[in-house]
């Protein structure tokens, strides 16, 4: 049954990618704190937002 290896293979991959980008996480929040990342959202992102013009289009 060939398909007993190929799922064995497929799940550690998952929990390989799994571990991986758990611990990069854990790194990552070293840094900062659950209060701070909750309000990145609300901070200004600079002179002018992405989704807003600064000038309207020519026509």
């Amino acid at each position: 049954m060939p398909v007993v290896p190929l799922t064995l293979i497929i799940s550690l991959l998952l929990v390989f990618t799994f571990v991986v980008c758990f611990i990069g996480e854990r790194n990552r929040s070293r840094h900062s704190s659950a209060e701070r990342d909750s309000l990145l959202p609300l901070a200004p992102e600079g002179r002018a937002s992405a989704g807003r013009p600064t000038e309207p289009p020519a026509l």
